[in-house]
């Protein structure tokens, strides 16, 4: 008898059991099905019914009610632009300064009430292309565009403001992506003063310092020879500083509105090579120093055979610092697949478009340095700086400082601009092999004339 009222109270346990199990699933589940609602006030009321008698996942609740106010809070007030969309692309949520940046002019401030695609409402492809970035990379991504406002209204056109963009795309969970946007204008104005400020001193610079050279060059044969070593030191100087009055000067013509374009023209850029090392090749031979040229003889491309004779200069005359006594100095031309003769050989690495090398034997760049190589004025650490690369040199008086012991820090920054003139690109690397500096720029298959195409010289051999 007791046997079977404890065999009888454990079955009717064991059932209370599983009755409270599955009532607890179904109320998991539909909680769930609650909160894969698109409205949040509605999902949010159901789920306070649902957990109205759990005073501590009430208080968690509110909690999590209270997060995501502030943080809609933030978003809405935050100086910056916010924008979500879902995974077709459709607006999910927008702050007032995306509203304004991108002139959607439409209460989409807020949760969104109905979806529309991003495209309907902001006519920015950059924009859409950053999203589509963003989702297939699954990582954060940048950039920049100018956003043109296109009128509405075809038969009366306004002009409407035109002002840079930068966007941060932020990839979130179910193909969803998160953008933070910020005018760049403000920005800009601030790079164009500074590039007008810096012109204009260079140009009030350049007259008294013609002067002050001219009058010290006069003075030199008429002084005797103790006190000639101070107007040598003058000389060095003003030479010095009007070399970096032109650098300024040029940098200022390659930017904004006062460049003036390129005068493009066939040249043949391993004599450009050659021409620009026999122009530094007394600096070169002070320490002793060859150039090896591996690639074609010959290579006709579209420069501004000035411009880039400029930058053969700069990318040589840096090497030359900053090698060592009795090294050798790299240039290596490579050409892409399309320039080759049908009877040369194709090289299964040849790159999408021409490649000018320059390599050195120092001690490389420091990789604190590497970011910064091509700024304005930025001058690398002591191991790279111009003053030590002299240690090989010969002796000179002590009161003569020499112009090629100091660099201005814009050589590089010119040279960059030149090669973004051409619609190319420059890296700086260490070498793997050799341990020095690398300079690599890149420039389009376009440069090339039509009838260089597939005429290119046969390589000289490595």
């Amino acid at each position: 008898m007791i046997i079977g009222i404890y065999l009888l109270g454990l079955v009717t346990g064991a059932l209370l059991l599983i009755w409270q199990q599955r009532r607890q699933r179904r109320r998991e589940q539909r909680l769930v099905a609650t909160l894969k609602a698109t409205d949040w006030p509605t999902a949010l009321g159901q789920v306070e019914k649902l957990v109205q008698t759990h005073p501590q996942q009430q208080r968690q609740l509110r909690s999590l009610g209270t997060s995501r106010d502030t943080l809609e809070h933030i978003l809405q007030n935050a100086p910056i632009g916010y924008l979500q969309v879902d995974e077709e692309n459709q607006l999910v949520w927008c702050n007032a300064q995306a509203n304004r940046l991108l002139k959607m002019n439409q209460p989409l401030t807020g949760p969104v009430q109905r979806r529309r695609l991003l495209l309907e409402v902001a006519r920015s492809y950059e924009l859409d292309a950053l999203i589509e970035e963003a989702r297939e990379q699954q990582a954060c991504c940048q950039q920049e565009w100018m956003l043109y406002q296109i009128s509405p209204d075809p038969l009366h056109p306004k002009e409407e403001p035109t002002y840079p963009l930068r966007g941060y795309a932020i990839p979130l969970g179910n193909g969803e992506v998160g953008v933070f946007l910020e005018n760049r204008q403000e920005a800009a104005l601030l790079v164009q003063q500074r590039d007008r400020w810096t012109s204009d001193v260079a140009h009030e610079l350049k007259t008294p310092l013609t002067s002050i050279r001219l009058v010290a060059e006069t003075l030199q044969p008429r002084v005797d020879e103790a006190q000639r070593r101070w107007l040598d030191r003058l000389v060095n100087e003003t030479i010095r500083l009007s070399n970096l009055v032109e650098d300024l000067l040029n940098l200022s013509r390659l930017q904004g509105d006062q460049f003036q374009g390129l005068n493009l023209k066939p040249v043949d850029l391993p004599q450009m090579v050659q021409r620009a090392w026999l122009s530094l090749e007394p600096l070169a031979q002070v320490k002793q120093l060859d150039l090896a040229y591996v690639g074609p003889s010959q290579c006709l491309v579209n420069l501004d055979e000035p411009l880039f004779h400029r930058v053969l200069l700069n990318l040589l005359d840096n090497a030359i610092k900053h090698s060592p006594s009795g090294a050798t100095i790299y240039a290596r031309l490579i050409v892409p697949a399309i320039a080759l003769t049908p009877d040369l050989e194709a090289d299964s690495e040849a790159p999408a478009g021409l490649i000018l090398e320059v390599i050195d034997m120092g001690s490389g760049f420091s990789p604190k340095d590497l970011p910064y190589i091509f700024d304005r004025f930025y001058r690398a650490d002591p191991s790279r700086t111009r003053n030590t690369a002299n240690t090989d040199l010969r002796p000179v008086d002590p009161g003569l400082t020499p112009t090629l012991s100091r660099g201005s820090g814009l050589g590089l920054a010119i040279v960059s601009q030149i090669i973004e003139a051409h619609n190319g690109t420059i890296t700086a690397a260490n070498h793997p092999d050799l341990g020095g500096a690398w300079l690599q720029l890149e420039l389009p298959v376009s440069a090339l004339p039509e009838h260089a195409k597939g005429a290119i010289g046969a390589k000289d051999p490595a």
